[in-house]
């Protein structure tokens, strides 16, 4: 059912030192609501900083959807903590607002309400928003509303140069992002573990389909909300982060050439749904100088208007260069880290996410690198997602199957979970021994656990909450707790003047952009379109 890991485990076990050290990095996404429940449609707070340039307090797709990033740190606490003080120090300048703790939106009155994020004057301020402005148009304001957690991961250069001592630097680079690929075939196969365990967006407000018709069997509950009983991420269903256009891309992950090949021609190639949206609607939008300049409904007509805009579970990264795009920054250096994008906002952690998940996601990147993923086709991509959706919208079903990729075979998902398990195990008894944290072998046998106890997963625990509450009061009890605690207690990492020279700082460096620009949007546009 499983790859071996036979081998992997006996060489790890030789070089325990290896895994002294994991990087990672975490964003968290979240709206800022009223006091009545409903979304705040002010401006970014301006004593904040710049959404633009601040380097760790933004916006993703509207004013009111904010985005924190902290730095790469080696432990699960210092990565908490920092979120922590990002939250404390925003909600300072918030007046009372709060921060919505899950990831399913809700209140939304009309779409029209939801404000495209603003960074300024720039080309670059400008283009941000037109790619807003582009999701919008393809597939509506509501599902770029949802929130979620990112958590980026890579191994250090000593994991790396113990797994492959004999080879050079370049060659070392080379089997690095072959690796990285054998990774995330692992991840797209067996994945769905995620969704299974802290998936916690089993229900949504009713008002969140705003009269669109879904093929999802959707009961509705006491409170006014639907759900699916046995559902645990409907954030990662159709309803969110997947799109037909998209379906189909044919992104290959079995090498970079290959995977960078073919993501580019996504970018590049028209989509005639998209062609339809009529790129110049008002002639008179902005001007640059005498130049009087088009109006655009988004940055362009091709399936993807960039890379940014293809919704994978995982992502190969790397971080780029002043003005470079992410295919062209992994076609440079190969791949530096990624990006797991599956993980639903935890609505009972102050900062969307726990220790105890980040330390599961460790052991989980450590196998998906460790156990060897054959190449992965067209039509297992297929399959797998699949096995996802089956996961996402039926994932707690008593006696649950699973597939393993196009096998036909069907097999118990308790059974496959816990066979998973039985390696992490072993990799976190390893991890505990030479790690800087301790406590990953009690962290497994606890979340092994859900398996036989569907009731044990974090989407249960949710749907049972909002049986109870409903969602709008179950949020808005979090949200209060969460803001006592985050204004009552200290900061843990950062100090104030540090946030507050931060803000300012990133003010200074927008306004710099703003004045170094030389050519006109239009220009700016169709350069980056040619990239």
């Amino acid at each position: 059912m499983l790859p071996k890991l036979d081998t992997a485990l006996l060489w790890l076990k030789q070089h325990p030192q290896a895994v002294q050290h994991f990087k990672r990095g975490l964003e968290r996404e979240t709206l800022r609501f009223l006091p009545d429940k409903h979304l705040a449609l002010t401006p970014h707070p301006t004593q904040l900083g710049s959404a633009l340039c601040h380097p760790w307090i933004t916006t993703d797709f509207a004013e009111s959807l904010m985005e924190f990033v902290t730095p790469v740190r080696e432990k699960a606490g210092e990565l908490t903590d920092f979120l922590w003080d990002l939250h404390r120090f925003s909600l300072q300048h918030m007046g009372k607002e709060r921060f919505w703790p899950m990831s399913m939106p809700c209140f939304i009155n009309d779409e029209s309400d939801i404000v495209l994020a603003q960074y300024g004057s720039s080309n670059l301020a400008q283009y941000k928003t037109l790619y807003r402005e582009g999701l919008r148009n393809r597939y509506g304001a509501l599902m770029q509303t949802i929130a979620g957690i990112h958590y980026n991961f890579s191994f250090d250069q000593q994991y790396w140069q113990r797994r492959f001592p004999e080879l050079t630097e370049a060659e070392q680079q080379d089997q690095l992002s072959a690796r990285y690929f054998n990774l995330i075939r692992n991840y797209l196969r067996y994945g769905w573990v995620i969704p299974y365990l802290f998936g916690a967006s089993p229900a949504i407000c009713s008002c969140f389909l705003q009269g669109r018709q879904t093929k999802i069997p959707f009961e509705r509950s006491t409170h006014g909300f639907l759900y699916l009983p046995y559902a645990t991420s409907l954030r990662l269903s159709d309803l969110g982060y997947t799109t037909d256009t998209q379906s189909n891309l044919g992104i290959n992950y079995n090498q970079l050439s290959q995977y960078t090949t073919s993501l580019r021609a996504a970018t590049r190639r028209p989509e005639p749904q998209f062609q339809a949206i009529d790129q110049a609607i008002d002639q008179a939008a902005w001007q640059s100088g005498k130049q009087q300049a088009k109006t655009y409904r988004q940055l362009n007509a091709n399936v993807l208007q960039s890379e940014a805009e293809f919704y994978a579970q995982i992502r190969p990264k790397r971080v780029t260069l002043p003005g470079e795009r992410a295919v062209a920054a992994l076609e440079r250096a190969g791949i530096q880290y990624v990006e797991v994008r599956s993980l639903d906002v935890n609505p009972y952690s102050a900062v969307g996410i726990s220790e105890q998940q980040i330390y599961f996601l460790d052991l989980f990147m450590l196998w998906c690198e460790l156990a060897e993923a054959p190449p992965l086709g067209d039509s297992e991509q297929q399959c797998c997602r699949k096995n996802w959706n089956k996961v996402i919208l039926a994932g707690r079903k008593p006696q649950q199957t699973i597939g393993v990729g196009c096998d036909e075979n069907e097999y118990s998902l308790q059974a496959m979970g816990e066979a998973i398990f039985d390696d992490l195990l072993q990799l976190a008894a390893v991890v505990d021994c030479v790690g800087q944290e301790q406590g990953y072998v009690q962290i497994c046998r606890e979340l092994r656990q859900a398996f036989a106890d569907p009731d044990l997963t974090l989407s249960a625990k949710v749907l049972a909450d909002c049986q109870q509450l409903g969602i709008g009061a179950f949020a808005e009890q979090q949200a209060e707790k969460f803001k006592q605690a985050f204004l009552s207690q200290p900061y843990r990492t950062l100090s104030e003047a540090q946030l507050q020279q931060a803000a300012q700082d990133s003010v200074l460096q927008q306004q710099a952009i703003e004045q170094a620009d030389e050519v006109s949007f239009e220009q700016y546009l169709a350069l980056q379109n040619q990239a």
